[in-house]
């Protein structure tokens, strides 16, 4: 079993980071393996909507996107990290993230999915809501903590002194890792839901 952590801040050991290491490590613990991805430093244009991956099964700008879609395919679970930037994600991580969910067409029904955001001092919430919506279009269960998911820091310095956001780290690998082992438990007892045609409206008449 396995969760990918996206780490989409410009800084590959910043807080982001810092607070991604504290679920990782506790995910390890608890059985489940961790690979990082670091995003936030990559030049990544957004999804032009041009429907080109329906045709070619994958995204016609040929980068992290691509290279990152197979091991999301295979992974259990993911983890999406970000700094807070004027009360919402970074902007490579969001185009990033939009073209990795609308270019792959593989089932992502019961992946568990969760998001971390590291802010000096606020706009966490509207940020961690903005990143959960691509969990909640994709059919993928969010596993929560026992607060939001954010930590608070100008440095990683500050973020390890930051002990309930460090602690919400923890309590997020653990459960987690129980979900991802209770939905294995429950594909190999139950299946997976039964799925319907895909209905599309629009509201335009």
């Amino acid at each position: 079993m396995k969760v990918l952590l996206i780490n989409g801040s410009p800084n590959s050991n910043g807080c982001t980071f810092t607070a991604l290491s504290e679920a990782a490590k506790t995910l390890n613990e608890n059985g489940i393996d961790t690979e990082f991805i670091h995003v936030g430093n990559k030049d990544i244009r957004g999804c032009m909507g041009c429907n080109k991956c329906g045709e070619i099964k994958k995204c016609v700008f040929d980068d992290l996107v691509n290279d990152t879609a197979p091991r999301f395919a295979e992974c259990d679970g993911m983890i999406i990290g970000s700094p807070v930037y004027y009360a919402s994600a970074n902007g490579s991580l969001v185009s990033f993230l939009d073209r990795l969910f609308y270019s792959t067409s593989f089932d992502k029904t019961m992946k568990a999915g969760a998001v971390v955001v590291s802010a000096r001092r606020t706009g966490c919430s509207s940020a961690f809501d903005v990143l959960n919506k691509y969990f909640t279009i994709s059919g993928m269960p969010i596993a929560s903590s026992q607060y939001w998911n954010e930590v608070h820091g100008h440095s990683p310095d500050d973020v390890r002194k930051d002990e309930e956001g460090m602690q919400t780290m923890r309590v997020l690998g653990r459960n987690m890792a129980f979900l991802i082992k209770s939905i294995a438990l429950g594909k190999e007892r139950f299946g997976l839901p039964e799925k319907e045609k895909r209905i599309f409206t629009n509201f335009i008449r």
